[in-house]
């Protein structure tokens, strides 16, 4: 038998379109591999709230979440990292304060705050249409996020990360001087074209939690391949022995791959794994 691979995809843009849908041919190449004995796991900037089920349906082995913060194999959770109660206050303060809208991202939910919903509907609707330019539909914060809960505590201790409504690049260079100790960045276009922030802790790449989920199978980092579409795959794609970077990603993902395969809406993951000889 050919040596077990493992397979970490990228959701968003790799495994699912941009509109949240997963492609057939997708679905059918990761359950084709698993009958050939590769491992197969998601790993994605989601929280595990909004992994919903008809992703775990087409059959994965595990994730890893919160762009590297949580990671889980076959139910037993390997890693874990949270932000304190009081990290939690002052995070939420802060913004609260600074009136940016914000959700808190937990394993439990999606938690918004009280003004996400109508604050933050420019921002997703430039988000959607820079996603599906040829999309005319105007989506919705509750469309966008349909799970997410607007009337629940904002102080917790299972907290994941924090996005929040960017309403100039300043925000962003203002909450990276208010929390140095934390890992501050954006999201939703490149520089001062990004419409959202968010604030995680530090040292916390899908590379690190790559690392844990290997030691914890006893496998090879000799036998991991890569698939992503954003700059925040980079880190994935470098450390894993093979990059696959989808024909609708970023330069910076294609500068790192060892390959580049079709856009997520022509077959491209299903595509690569073809090309690897995975199914």
């Amino acid at each position: 038998m050919e040596t077990q691979k493992i397979l970490l995809l990228d959701v968003d843009g790799t495994l699912v379109d941009y509109t949240g849908k997963i492609p057939p041919s997708a679905a059918e190449a990761v359950a084709k591999a698993r009958v050939k004995g590769h491992l197969v796991y998601m790993v994605t900037g989601r929280s595990r709230a909004e992994v919903y089920p008809e992703l775990w349906a087409i059959g994965l082995d595990g994730m890893i979440g919160g762009n590297g913060n949580y990671v889980e194999d076959h139910g037993t959770v390997v890693l874990h990292q949270t932000f304190s109660r009081s990290e939690c206050r002052a995070v939420v303060d802060w913004l609260t304060e600074r009136g940016l809208p914000f959700y808190l991202e937990t394993n439990a939910g999606l938690f918004g705050s009280p003004d996400f919903e109508t604050g933050a509907q420019a921002a997703i609707q430039a988000y959607s249409a820079q996603k599906n330019p040829n999309d005319t539909q105007i989506l919705t914060v509750r469309q966008a996020f349909p799970d997410m809960i607007f009337d629940a505590p904002l102080e917790r201790d299972d907290l994941n990360k924090v996005s929040f409504v960017l309403h100039t690049y300043q925000d962003y260079l203002d909450a990276k001087a208010a929390f140095p100790q934390y890992q501050v960045g954006t999201w939703g276009g490149r520089g001062e074209t990004a419409l959202f922030g968010d604030i995680g802790l530090q040292g916390i790449t899908k590379a690190n939690a790559i690392a844990h989920l290997l030691q914890h199978l006893g496998a090879s980092q000799a036998d991991t391949i890569a698939f992503g579409d954003a700059a925040i795959d980079v880190p994935m794609l470098e450390f894993c022995a093979y990059g696959v970077a989808m024909g609708n990603g970023g330069e910076a993902v294609k500068a790192v791959a060892d390959y580049i395969t079709d856009d997520v809406n022509e077959d491209g993951l299903a595509k690569a794994f073809a090309h690897l000889h995975l199914i």
